[in-house]
């Protein structure tokens, strides 16, 4: 059993979607949560004695370093999980520089930055643990999704980098990338289809485990890579996705 008892976790976007997955699953295994995130938390999470929050907007550049401040206040980071990030779909000839500069910021940007504004607390402690959120879109592409897909390749990247650089501290860095994760977003876009029923049937097609991902999913793969159980991995990007991006597909 996973056991992250007297560790404090940073857990960006904590408070919904894929985060809401990662801070439950890291509440469940002993951590203390803080949620940096722009929206305001939910009554249950809000009453949790073991989740402290600070409202930040990752578009911010103060934002990492008023994270880290937070944290430091509650007894210093163990734990980073960098979930938060955006996406939106855009053809190259659409796109402004103001786009592209804008995922880049939530979505690489704030990550490297927010890693930075923690190195003093994590090496205080002898190491931690730091988590990103990438997707298998930095693997493989959707269509008009070009900004998206470079934003979660170079999350990929910059984890095995830090790795290489941070290993003599004691801090492992590794990625995760999620396939289809069930969340309100996801599933409006399945009930906007002209069929419903036939695009769910169709998506579970795709998943070999026969069902799409729900945020706990990725959550307790986030709950191993903290632990001290995963204590001899680092530099890896972990595919998270029911087998999607391993089956071949076929024209019929």
């Amino acid at each position: 059993m996973i056991n992250l008892d007297n560790k404090l976790a940073i857990v960006t976007g904590g408070g919904r979607g894929i985060g809401r997955g990662i801070s439950e699953q890291l509440l469940q295994a002993g951590a203390r949560v803080l949620i940096a995130q722009r929206q305001p938390l939910d009554d249950e999470l809000n009453s949790h004695p073991g989740v402290a929050f600070i409202q930040a907007d990752l578009l911010q550049q103060e934002a990492p370093y008023e994270i880290a401040a937070a944290a430091g206040n509650l007894g210093g980071a163990d734990i980073l999980v960098n979930n938060a990030g955006f996406m939106f779909e855009m053809a190259l000839e659409d796109m402004t520089e103001a786009d592209w500069d804008r995922m880049m910021t939530v979505n690489m940007r704030a990550p490297v930055f927010l890693c930075k504004a923690l190195l003093g607390q994590m090496r205080a402690k002898g190491g931690g643990s730091i988590i990103n959120i990438g997707s298998i879109e930095g693997l493989g592409a959707n269509p008009l999704h070009a900004a998206y897909c470079a934003s979660k390749a170079g999350v990929h990247g910059f984890s095995r980098a830090l790795a290489v650089d941070l290993g003599n501290d004691g801090i492992r860095c590794n990625a995760i990338a999620p396939g289809w994760i069930n969340s309100d977003l996801s599933n409006d876009y399945i009930n906007a289809q002209q069929n419903p029923d036939q695009a769910r049937q169709d998506l579970y097609a795709m998943h070999p485990v026969g069902r799409t991902g729900e945020p706990t999913d990725i959550g307790a793969m986030v709950a191993f890579l903290a632990s001290d159980a995963a204590g001899f991995v680092t530099g890896q990007t972990f595919t998270v996705d029911g087998g999607r991006t391993a089956k071949l597909p076929l024209p019929f």
